[in-house]
């Protein structure tokens, strides 16, 4: 039997470039995860979970749960990344042997806050694919299937800075340089010591969100169009993830909460924000901590100056039924990929 697992995220500095050749600094939010269990079977099944089953107590239960998982489980992206992989392994002449599974999953990630569930559930399965079928993408285009697994095979809109992290972990900085995204599919990937990432907290919503659908609106159109607002603001939060880097190397605390509340500030001259994701940086500011979207909305990032400012920020965003965390970043090595013998 395999285990694996693949955890939630934090964009950190730069998003939301990602998607249009930018540059992104984002970590890994060990709190929450995805797992997988993948073990041979006489035919193929993916089981569902919980997500999965339209299995409800009463109309407001189903209200309720669907505006916070939304219409979609897990089923139909691990049953898409299955033939992403086997074109992946078409494409490099690599012939999969005919072995069943049956794949298990779970997943802990909050869901519709910007946090990465979907992509964690695509990289945990694509783990055990690899590990089952003994196939060993790189990293990089590890990345890339998980991104194509949304965009080529559902028509998601998505970006690669979750699958990045998920499949790099820790703290990585991401250069989308449009010259190497046409000629590999892929950008220049560089890992960040973990030291340098110091009383870092994330926020996130325990009420219901709204989601990535919601939250992304026309800006890709305008985008494509050429409209300069939407161009430049990419350009310049491409450049706060390049000086976010260079003050994370040299420690210059000063110059990363500048760089946070920038990262959002401009973010707010372009999106429709809603007022409860506005609360939530506001409440952060309010007591010292700087404060940024952690991905699509629903949930924050920031860093804070000592215990009692953690405290401070803890009772302000409790008000808004809003939880607080210091992500666990660092390696849990108990939680890497695993053979597990079955009975």
């Amino acid at each position: 039997m395999i285990e694996t697992y693949a955890y939630a995220r934090a964009g950190f500095l730069g998003n939301p470039s990602d998607g249009y050749y930018g540059k992104t600094i984002a970590l890994l939010v060990r709190n929450f995860r995805a797992r997988v269990i993948l073990y041979p079977s006489a035919r193929l099944e993916i089981r569902p979970s919980k997500a999965d089953i339209p299995i409800f107590e009463s109309l407001d239960d189903l209200y309720q749960t669907t505006r916070w998982r939304g219409y979609y489980g897990g089923i139909r992206i691990i049953q898409a990344l299955v033939v992403r992989f086997m074109d992946y392994c078409k494409e490099q002449g690599i012939e999969l042997p005919d072995r069943n599974f049956t794949l298990e999953y779970e997943s802990t990630v909050p869901l519709r806050l910007g946090m990465g569930g979907s992509s964690a559930i695509i990289t945990a399965a694509l783990r055990a694919l690899c590990l089952y079928y003994e196939v060993a993408p790189p990293l990089p285009i590890q990345a890339r299937l998980a991104l194509e697994t949304e965009t080529l095979e559902l028509g998601v809109s998505a970006g690669l800075q979750d699958r990045v992290i998920q499949a790099y972990e820790g703290i990585v900085y991401m250069d989308f340089n449009k010259q190497l995204m046409s000629e590999r599919g892929f950008g220049e990937y560089q890992s960040l010591d973990l030291k340098s990432m110091k009383d870092v907290y994330v926020a996130y919503r325990r009420s219901l969100s709204e989601g990535t659908e919601v939250f992304h609106n026309n800006i890709r159109e305008r985008w494509n169009l050429g409209e300069p607002a939407i161009v430049d603001a990419m350009q310049e939060w491409a450049s706060y993830a390049e000086r976010g880097r260079t003050a994370l190397l040299n420690g210059d605390r000063g110059k990363l909460h500048q760089l946070i509340n920038a990262n959002y500030d401009l973010r707010a001259t372009l999106y429709n924000i809603s007022q409860g994701n506005r609360e939530m940086i506001h409440a952060a500011r309010l007591v010292g901590a700087s404060s940024n979207f952690a991905g699509s909305g629903g949930a924050v990032v920031g860093l804070f100056d000592g215990d009692a400012m953690f405290e401070k920020l803890t009772q302000e965003m409790a008000k808004l039924d809003v939880a607080v965390i210091r992500p666990q970043i660092a390696p849990m090595p108990t939680k890497a990929p695993t053979r597990v013998d079955r009975g």
